[in-house]
């Protein structure tokens, strides 16, 4: 295994909408790579990209969309470990895995409260970055289960620290972000502060930079939890603070965590990745 030790290069051909950040960091958006070009540069040095999921209680009943969705589209033809944390082990579907392409079934504590399912991935992310992806893998993403790929999700995601802009937030202004506001939380933005707002539904980056991110995330969540708050959105409050102090080095478009595939925007011409319908009332433990 081989990291890059640049991101790279991306093809700019996009007028209509911001493909770069004003911190120069590329915005990741159908016709601003060239996918050939960029398969080949990764394809000599030998990766593998980590790719965490979630399946606790009714949450498995996603999973084979999920898997058989991601082997189609998700980097395709390159080295993947999917690691799936779930309670129930024996509801996982037996879906026929590619060449170098495995998964790996770890045992989670069922939890009465989908807020603490949530909280959980980043001590969870922490530790197994810690204990066994040091030696194998050289990237991962952080995936939520309840979403299925419709389109190719490929090297071109690739960086250091990689956020995804929100589909709910990309084209709405800043005072819209709904960022954690009470002082109280160590998730707070002041208003007026902010670049993105990015979802807590997919992350990822170089096995250095995810550790750091999910180890200071779970270190102010539990400084929320001595104080007896709790951000907004949980952790991807956090997540947004992190990200607002520590610039992520390439952002992915809402084409790679659309809102629902049956909704369409102009701006995004593929949907690579999307939520799925669903009920939430009746798969949450809670509401």
């Amino acid at each position: 295994m081989a990291l890059a030790l640049t991101e790279a290069p991306q093809r700019i051909a996009r007028t209509d909408v911001a493909s770069v950040t004003p911190w120069l960091a590329p915005i990741v958006w159908e016709g601003t790579f060239d996918s050939t070009l960029i398969d080949s540069i990764y394809k000599q040095q030998n990766i593998t990209i980590a790719t965490t999921v979630f399946a606790l209680g009714k949450y498995t009943r996603f999973l084979k969309d999920f898997l058989e969705s991601a082997e189609e589209h998700y980097f395709v033809g390159f080295r993947v470990h999917y690691h799936l944390f779930t309670d129930q082990a024996e509801e996982v579907p037996n879906v026929k895995l590619g060449q170098e392409r495995y998964l790996t079934v770890k045992k989670v504590p069922s939890m009465n409260r989908w807020q603490d399912i949530s909280m959980s991935r980043m001590e969870i992310l922490e530790k197994l970055i810690e204990n066994e992806l040091a030696s194998e893998a050289d990237y991962i993403f952080c995936l939520d289960v309840d979403t299925k790929f419709y389109g190719r999700w490929g090297v071109e995601s690739l960086g250091r620290l990689v956020g995804v802009i929100h589909p709910w937030f990309f084209n709405v202004p800043r005072f819209i972000f709904t960022y954690e506001r009470r002082p109280e939380s160590q998730a707070y933005i002041p208003a007026g502060e902010g670049d993105y707002y990015f979802t807590g539904a997919a992350f990822g980056g170089s096995l250095e930079d995810v550790h750091h991110l999910t180890k200071t995330c779970r270190e102010q969540m539990n400084i929320d939890i001595a104080n007896s708050i709790e951000a907004i959105w949980h952790e991807e409050s956090h997540l947004n603070k992190y990200f607002l102090y520590n610039k992520p080095s390439k952002l992915l478009s809402p084409e790679y965590l659309w809102r629902d595939i049956s909704m369409s925007s102009g701006q995004v011409k593929i949907i690579r990745l999307s939520h799925v319908a669903k009920n939430n009332a009746e798969v949450r433990p809670n509401l």
